[in-house]
């Protein structure tokens, strides 16, 4: 598939669509709880000198928004899985969780009464060298690769939106193949796109174009990405239903510098290794 204007791994991350998106949590924490070489990786943060708030500042490409108090009601607890400790200065499990479901009620009007929440902690992988703190959200107790469910993926230290998505099984058999024609014809993808950036204001400039990324699949779910270009050059990836248009996730500018230059530098460490 041709891909155009777009970093080599929010492309990766993409292709298979947004039950991949949790996706990049999700295959982060993975790697993480299965490799001896993930460790904590340095990070410079220009951040307040405090972060003793009631709730985190909910913060999407810069933009903070102090969170409203809110009586938590969701059932909230660490994943089975999880291998990290948070520091001192990462933001609690509590605290992560509540920035999520802001981010959750803004993205997907999702309200999250009843719901199950399992957090993960990780200190910084090699392709993802950031903290970070990744979500399953559930509305049954039974986690299961089938379950309908949200996630998302913050930064541990200030609560900013690295992706978010969500995954459900669709009761209908639809073609997972891929569609030619929609890399030239992808309109209704692209206005959705550009209505959704515009309406959570996930770029700092004006947006410049929406181009075509790639197509995939999540479970039984047929997904198409498209970029959401900025004119200062940010970048939002998107992933949608190639079944009903339904907006399915989000990858932040922010996020993909990460992984971009955390890809850039292996591959400079491997060419020097190789000489």
């Amino acid at each position: 598939m041709k891909q155009k204007n777009i970093s080599k791994l929010a492309a990766a991350f993409a292709i298979i669509g947004a039950g991949t998106l949790l996706f990049n949590s999700a295959a982060e924490m993975t790697l993480a709880a299965n490799s001896e070489k993930m460790q904590k990786v340095p990070t410079s943060y220009q951040a307040a000198d405090s972060l003793e708030t009631a709730l985190p500042r909910v913060t999407v490409n810069g933009k903070n928004k102090k969170s409203d108090s809110a009586k938590v009601n969701y059932k909230l607890s660490m994943d089975s899985l999880n291998t990290g400790t948070p520091a001192d200065t990462d933001l609690t499990m509590e605290e992560a969780a509540e920035a999520g479901r802001q981010y959750l009620e803004n993205i997907f009007g999702l309200d999250l009464k009843g719901a199950y929440v399992y957090m993960s902690y990780n200190p910084g992988t090699e392709t993802f060298p950031r903290a970070f703190w990744a979500a399953d959200v559930l509305f049954q107790k039974k986690q299961t690769p089938e379950s309908t469910r949200w996630g998302y993926m913050i930064d541990a230290v200030t609560g900013e939106l690295f992706n978010i998505g969500h995954n459900r099984q669709l009761d209908v058999n639809v073609s997972l193949g891929y569609n030619a024609a929609l890399e030239k014809d992808y309109g209704v993808y692209a206005k959705l796109a550009r209505k959704k950036a515009k309406e959570w204001k996930l770029l700092d400039s004006p947006i410049d174009r929406v181009e075509y990324n790639c197509q995939g699949y999540s479970g039984n779910d047929p997904t198409i990405a498209v970029n959401v270009i900025g004119r200062n050059g940010e970048i939002v990836n998107m992933d949608f239903s190639r079944y009903d248009q339904t907006f399915l996730g989000l990858i932040t500018d922010t996020s993909r510098k990460i992984s971009e230059s955390a890809l850039n530098s292996a591959m400079e460490n491997h060419s020097k290794m190789a000489e």
